[in-house]
């Protein structure tokens, strides 16, 4: 499907400059753009690849300046504006229509509510409940008296554990389980005996899920993620943690258990936090922090045990300059060797 740049930029509320009549078949990034591709610019540091883009037209912010050969549009906010882009090229996401598949196994107890889609190999245990519009995928495991809401996506191959409390319009990638048992064990005679895991996850409306994400039960009580929370692929998150609402964490963060994370909290790839300790609202976490201590709300942390930001950066700093002070102190040392045997020889010959 093909739009003119006038159209996008109606649609999008913004301005035009340049050719408003070019037509726009796909999307790409600045770099990888090409003749009826259209992109755009948020970030700052990727301003000089505008000049370069062989992209037909880029958007950007309303204050941007700088030198393009590609068709503009002016918008207030490009990353979302180009969100905002794909169903006007004709993109809709694939959905399969509503019904059950006949190689899936549904108890006659369990309730599913209007226009819901069941895959193949799918497998609902009694007392489910699945709210209207919700499409379960193939291969899917909703256990015992687990509740769905309206509009969510299961993709294939995720399990949602008996008792689990899932929100409305909520996304759930490939492979990921939501329930499985904390890591609980106690010690007895030299051997790991198991504490069973009773307790449920709740979690919230409008939450995203990523591929092969781990998010366990309570030992008791509740595991909870909040509203609009948003998980990346391959994050682990243990018994009984609160994630608060509106916080997003990127790819393999491991959350440990009965942490406290707060509202709109920003979690960097690889973080670890261990357990029992609490992250403030609208803190944010470095890349592969190691965070031992409780954070402060509204401040950022990086490095291990995380601290302060910049002191970490200070403390990077001196750590990269340490192959320069060695061969220094390498040859103050021999200065201070040569200086002694100098004196010592002055010495034997005023004696």
């Amino acid at each position: 499907m093909r739009v003119t740049v006038a159209q996008i930029a109606e649609a999008l509320q913004g301005t035009v400059e340049g050719d408003g009549s070019a037509e726009i078949a796909g999307l790409a990034g600045l770099t990888e753009a090409g003749a009826g591709d259209l992109s755009f610019l948020a970030n700052p540091r990727y301003a000089s690849a505008v000049a370069e883009t062989a992209a037909t037209a880029v958007l950007v912010g309303s204050d941007w300046r700088g030198d393009t050969r590609a068709t503009l549009i002016r918008v207030s906010r490009p990353d979302e504006a180009f969100a905002r882009v794909p169903p006007l090229l004709g993109w809709r996401p694939v959905a399969p229509p509503p019904g059950v598949h006949p190689a899936a196994v549904v108890h006659e107890s369990a309730t599913l509510g209007r226009e819901v889609a069941v895959g193949p190999f799918t497998v609902i245990e009694p007392g489910v409940r699945v709210g209207d519009r919700t499409i379960v995928g193939a291969g899917c495991y909703l256990g015992h008296d687990t509740v769905i809401g309206r509009d969510c996506r299961l993709y294939p191959h995720v399990s949602a554990r008996e008792g689990a409390r899932i929100g409305d319009r909520v996304i759930i990638h490939n492979g990921a389980v939501i329930g499985s048992d904390g890591f609980g064990y106690y010690r007895e005679g030299g051997a790991w005996k198991k504490i069973p895991q009773v307790g449920v996850v709740e979690i919230g409306d409008d939450v995203e899920i990523g591929a092969n994400v781990t998010i366990d039960r309570a030992r008791f009580g509740r595991t909870v993620i909040g509203n609009g929370v948003k998980i990346d692929n391959l994050v682990q998150i243990a018994h009984n943690v609160r994630i608060g609402d509106h916080t997003a964490m990127a790819a393999q963060v491991g959350i440990s258990g009965s942490v406290i994370v707060g509202r709109g909290v920003q979690l960097g790839g690889q973080a670890g936090l261990g357990g029992h300790v609490t992250v403030g609202d609208g803190a944010v976490v470095g890349a592969q922090s190691g965070v031992t201590k409780d954070v402060a709300a509204m401040s950022a942390v990086s490095g291990y045990p995380a601290m302060p930001h910049d002191k970490a950066r200070k403390m990077h700093a001196h750590l990269m300059r340490l192959p320069e002070l060695k061969e220094k102190v390498a040859q103050m040392e021999k200065r201070i060797s040569e200086l002694e045997s100098r004196a010592r020889g002055h010495g034997d010959a005023t004696a």
